[in-house]
Order: structure tokens, then sequence, then C-alpha cells
């Protein structure tokens, strides 16, 4: 077992690594799962139990300075006990969800002592080193997968025989309550998207989705495929002056003569691979900044050859920096060009640099934040884990496809786009409206897919009945034909609405696990 235990500790280490492979949902439970359960012989409880937890910690996203609960050492490590122990999701649940919350106290703390190898990070840039930026960037993102890769380790090697005889003694009424409360808690997951999403103007979509996937039983991808229709229809403007900004984007490059560039398309195309990078050292004192400089380092390398307009550069991109990764290549690509405008012209404002930046990274964020995390993650998580929950070994791959298939081409491009064109790209989309019909169409599309999930990933229903116990009528008959997947729905607005109040999510979790369990042991759900 020592072997099998080594390999679940590297399947942990590298869901902890995702910080350096941009991104990619490599680190959740959808994915893990199914590599846990090959570790231990059982492919197809990986998958069960990994769409389970998928879908309850659908929600669970690093947004700004929100810290959520670590899904991967909860994940992986509720997923082999259940697996080792023959207990099946609801053990893996009732392991992964407080595990999850100590894990997170871990890394937030180890963001909080990463801060203090910024003083590190200054002195490689007062001397111009930029190998040792990026050295210790490297270094400094490595302690996170190592240290979680031991807590895992000696967790299994120390903890697992324990924990089987533990949960050998578990009565079946638990492990009933239990599977109750793993039902409930996607209504977390549900509200803290519609958090993201949800106002007036857009809320009838939610309604559409539900009724599509209630009434109609549409699966999840169908329902997808019809709110990209929607959503594309909603935001077409097809007035003159769309087509008059277009063509003035058009000649864009023609307007005046540019010099020749000084980074070669490989140049660019390395700013794009190293930005996978650009959390690897997130800290909470200065976030990505440490990402961003070891993402353009490859530019300055081209442009500065003295040691004094290295440490200039270093410096400027080693101050404070946060936005959506997935929108990070388009201000990379902007500082890209104007830092060779920069070391072309002394009169250069180089000031501008780090304005540039500061002034695109809320704007982005917003943007890119709700398009990858409120619409394809959805519509991934969503299609994969309705596969997942059947065992079919297509929900974790599908939901890899889904996400990062228009992630990466996406990321590629406007590296590119952003180097080729900069500022005037973006004068070009404010013109055309394309940010705000972009926001418009992905709260459109992700909000469809969130109001199918409660009909369609909730198996909440209620045994009570009306009169007498064998001639009575079922109250589940009856919500069945006012509004199908009624209690469902109800309980992701309750959820919903407790968000808005601002209660702590941890909060929420333990209320839905106590109200599940509860209600399991009175007869009240199942």
């Amino acid at each position: 077992m020592s072997l099998t235990y080594l390999l679940i500790a590297l399947i942990a280490m590298f869901g902890h690594s995702e910080d350096f492979l941009g991104t990619t949902l490599l680190s959740r439970p959808l994915v893990l799962g199914p590599l846990v359960g090959l570790v231990l012989g059982d492919v197809t409880q990986g998958i069960i139990i990994g769409g389970t937890l998928e879908l309850i910690f659908m929600g669970n996203i690093k947004v700004g300075a929100a810290i959520p609960p670590d899904v991967i050492t909860g994940g992986v490590l509720g997923t082999a006990f259940a697996i080792i122990s023959g207990k099946g999701p609801a053990i893996a649940l009732a392991i992964a969800v407080p595990v999850s919350i100590l894990a997170e106290m871990v890394i937030s703390g180890l963001f909080v002592l990463r801060a203090i190898l910024n003083k590190k990070f200054d002195q490689y840039a007062d001397d111009g080193d930029y190998k040792g930026v990026q050295r210790l960037h490297i270094l400094s993102g490595l302690l996170r997968p190592l240290f979680m890769g031991v807590i895992i380790w000696l967790a299994l090697q120390l903890g697992a025989g324990a924990m089987k005889s533990f949960l050998d003694m578990i009565p079946a009424w638990v492990q009933s309550g239990l599977q109750v409360a793993g039902n409930m808690l996607p209504a977390l997951g549900f509200a803290l998207l519609m958090n993201l999403m949800f106002n007036k103007k857009v809320a009838p979509y939610f309604f559409l989705g539900f009724m599509l996937a209630a009434y109609l039983k549409l699966p999840v991808i169908a329902i997808g495929g019809l709110g990209v229709i929607i959503a594309f229809i909603v935001t077409q403007d097809t007035s003159k002056e769309v087509s008059e900004d277009e063509d003035d984007y058009s000649d864009v490059n023609t307007e005046t003569e540019k010099p020749s560039p000084k980074l070669t398309k490989g140049d660019v195309r390395s700013l794009f691979f190293r930005s996978l990078a650009l959390e690897a050292n997130f800290n909470f004192e200065t976030w990505q900044n440490t990402g961003f400089a070891f993402s353009i380092i490859p530019a300055l390398k081209k442009l500065y050859t003295t040691k004094q307009t290295m440490a200039a550069a270093l410096k400027r991109h080693l101050q404070f920096f946060n936005t959506s990764p997935y929108g990070s290549t388009l201000i990379i690509g902007i500082t890209a060009a104007m830092e060779e405008q920069n070391s072309r012209n002394a009169d250069f404002d180089a000031e501008s640099i780090s304005s540039v930046k500061l002034g695109l990274m809320g704007p982005l964020a917003g943007v890119f934040d709700s398009l990858f995390w409120g619409t394809f993650k959805v519509i991934a998580a969503g299609v994969g884990a309705s596969l997942a929950l059947k065992g079919n070994v297509l929900g974790p791959i599908l939901f890899l496809l889904i996400f990062n298939v228009p992630h990466l081409l996406l990321r590629y491009h406007l590296t590119f786009i952003g180097y080729n064109t900069g500022t005037k790209f973006l004068q070009n989309l404010a013109k055309n409206n394309v940010m705000d019909k972009l926001t418009k169409g992905a709260a459109i599309l992700g909000l469809m897919v969130v109001g199918a999930m409660p009909a369609t990933l909730m198996s909440i229903t209620t045994p009570l009945t009306i009169g007498a116990a064998k001639s009575g009528s079922a109250v589940q008959g009856i919500l069945d034909q006012i509004v199908p997947a009624m209690i469902p729905l109800g309980l992701t607005f309750l959820v919903y609405f407790f968000v808005k109040k601002n209660v702590k999510t941890i909060y929420l979790l333990l209320g839905l696990l106590a109200l599940g369990f509860v209600g399991s042991m009175i007869h009240l759900f199942t």
C-alpha cells in the first residue's frame, strides 16, 4: 500500500501544481477523482465520487481575495478513503468537507508566508537579475504542491487503517443522512454562481433554463446550445455604426508605418506559455506580480541589454498586479508592445506602462471571470458531472475539453492581439460595446445552464403524505404537478438569499449538511 499512497500523494501534487498549468481545471474533483480511482483499482467509483464532489464544490472558485475550501486535498483524501472503505460518495462527502476547510487554512498561511519573499524579488530587480526573479518564482510556486503532497501522504500512511475501521462502524442511517445532505449541497454551488451573474435584466434566462430541464427534460448540453443561440441573438447589433467602426479597425495597422518589430512570433508565443504560471507564486501582498514579471521576461531580455534598463523594467513589473488569468495575455501583449516602444524612444513615458496595466486589470478581470467561471466552467461542469454520476469516463474528458479548448485558444490569440494592436484594439472594442455584449451574453448563457442544474443534478424529494399513511396523497406528487423539482429550486433560492446577505460560505455549508442529515432522520427528505 505504500506505493499506492505515494501515487495518490503525487495525484494531489499534480492538482496543486495547477497554478503552473494555466488554471486549466486539472485540480477539480471531476478530474482527480478518476485518477485516484485508477490507482485504487476502481475507476468507475472514482468517476462517480468525482462527479458528486464537483457538484458540491461547483461554486468553489478563487475570485479576488476569496480563498475557497481546498477541494484538491479534500477531494483526493475523501475519494481515497471512500474507495478504500467501500462506502461510496456519501462518505467521500463527509471526509472532503472538513478536510477541505482545514487545508484552506494551511494554504492561506502559505499565501501569507510567500509575501516574505517579495524583498528578495526586489533585490533581484535592483540588480537587473531576471534569472533570479524567474528562479525564485518557480521555487516558491513549488512549495504548495510539495508541502500539500507530504501532508496527504502522511494522512494516508498514518490514518488509512484507522479511518477504514472507523468508517466500517458507521450505521446505515448515518450514511443515508449523509447521502441526503450530499444531494442538497450542490445548491450552495449554484447559489454562488448565481451571485456572480443573477440580476433583474437576465433573471428570466435562469427560469427559462429551469423550465426547459424540469418540464421538457432537456439535458444540460442541449440547454447550453440553446443558450449560445439566444445569447447571440440578444447581443446582435445590426446598426451601421458597427460596420463603420469595423472599417476603422481594419485600418488600424495601416494608418502609420510602423518600424519592424523587435519581438518575433516565437518571442510572443513564449509570453503565452509563461502566462500559464501567472499564479504560481500568488501571495496576499502583491498577488500575481511575480507571475507577470515571469511572463514578460522573454520580451525584456530581447528589448533591454543593459543592467540599468533591465532593472527598471523588472521593478515596473514587480508592482502589484491582479486580474483574471484567462484575459491576462491581452495585458501582457500590450505591455510587451509598450516596452518595445520604450526601448526605441528615449522620450517615451515609461510610467504609462504601469498606468495601462493598472487601468486594464479590473475591467478585464470582470469580463473574463464572468465568461470563464460563470459560463464555460458552468457548462463544462454541468455536462461533465451529469455523465460522471453515471460512471461515464466521458464526463471528465468533456469537462476539460469544453473549458480548455476556448480557454487556451483565446488566451493564445489574445497575446498576439495585445502585442500587434495594443490599446487601439481596446478602443475599438469600447466603440462597438463588445465588452458589454460579451458580459451580457455570458450571463445569459451561464444563467440558463445554472437554471437547468437544480432540475437535472439535484435529487431531493419528500416522502410525506397527506392523510392516512396508505390512502393519503403523496406530497411529492402534488409538488411535481405544480412545479417539477420544486424542492431543489426552492433550496437553491434559499441559499442564494443567504449568500446575498453575506452569510459565510462555511456556515451555509454546515447548515445544508445539518438540514439534510436531520431531514433524513425525521423522514422529511429522501
